[in-house]
């Protein structure tokens, strides 16, 4: 379920990329714009056109294709609307006609006296099918906002997390000088999508681009380092949490500990680096990176080096140099 209400006008308003744009006019029903769309599946009223409701989805947005059109003019010819007034008195937030279909006019009428919308599109029925389920799978994700920094580093997208003032604008600053992009900084909105997979983008998208620097203030990084330094959303496929260095603290030296943290219900790898003065957070971070792209490719390291020592010890060739070892140092 959305975080908001999406409503049809929302549907209409949509900003988009060329290549998901919808192509939707209202060509009536203006009224009824402010009806709530609040489920993501669609919906094709074949059945409902012919009478047969039990299970009808009332609830989606119906979807007219050349077969529905077809048979919404046949019943008009024949006088024969009984059911079509039986539709509306479902409560259907909006019709959609793909390959700009003209419905009867009739049909529109009695659309807007029953409160339900009427839109059109240019785009074919399965192009459309295609487009308006990939919008409503972003706009019905499920959604949460999160304190932190996302970059894009190496094609791996990074979110950097940590208590306020630790450095983590200041490491993705200079993971931006060195080639990489920044996604948000400060407050990341994270979506969980067919729910397998965590996109996340600028909570807002007027400032997420924007980075506050204590001591210097608030810079433009599309500004300072051009459009190349910045993307709009990224998937999550690694959590950096940054830490003080606690001298009490056991670290992992090896990598065997994997740990995963849970995000909208799907795990996503996270490592913890402590922070101190003299260590290089950017390299570190892109070490990470490309080590995240080797286990993308069925490579671990950690798991290589275990093997290997195993293979040494097997060989006897350790006991060779433990007793070789020279004790009068």
């Amino acid at each position: 379920m959305a975080d908001k209400v999406f409503t049809v006008l929302d549907l209409l308003e949509l900003e988009l990329p060329e290549h998901s744009q919808l192509h939707l006019k209202c060509i009536g029903g203006r009224t009824s714009l402010a009806n709530v769309i609040s489920v993501s599946e669609i919906n094709r009223p074949g059945l409902a056109l012919t009478g047969f409701y039990d299970s009808f989805a009332n609830g989606c947005v119906q979807l007219f294709g050349s077969a529905e059109g077809a048979y919404l003019k046949k019943l008009y010819a024949e006088n024969n609307i009984q059911s079509l007034t039986q539709m509306f008195q479902y409560g259907i937030p909006c019709l959609i006609f793909v390959k700009m279909l003209e419905p009867p006019k009739e049909f529109i009428k009695l659309a807007e006296s029953s409160g339900c919308a009427v839109l059109q599109t240019e785009l074919e029925l399965t192009e459309f099918t295609m487009r308006l389920s990939r919008v409503f799978a972003n706009v019905f994700a499920p959604k949460k906002t999160l304190h932190g920094v996302l970059v894009e580093v190496y094609g791996i997208g990074i979110l950097l997390t940590g208590h306020s003032g630790v450095g983590k604008s200041e490491c993705a600053l200079e993971l931006v000088e060195r080639g990489h992009r920044l996604v948000a900084d400060d407050i990341v909105e994270i979506r969980s999508v067919n729910g397998n997979s965590i996109l996340g983008q600028g909570a807002n998208t007027l400032i997420s681009h924007h980075m506050e620097i204590r001591g210097l203030g608030i810079i433009n990084i599309a500004q300072m380092y051009g459009v190349g330094s910045i993307r709009e959303q990224k998937e999550i496929q690694l959590v950096i949490r940054l830490e003080e260095w606690d001298n009490s603290k056991v670290y992992d030296r090896v990598g065997n500990n994997l740990e995963s943290v849970d995000m909208l219900g799907v795990k996503v790898p996270t490592i913890e680096i402590p922070v101190k003065p003299g260590r290089n957070l950017p390299i570190i971070i892109e070490a990470a990176a490309m080590n995240e792209r080797l286990k993308a490719r069925g490579y671990n390291s950690a798991r290589d080096f275990n093997q290997n020592i195993l293979k040494w010890i097997e060989t006897g060739e350790v006991q060779n140099a433990y007793y070789g070892m020279d004790d009068s140092y």
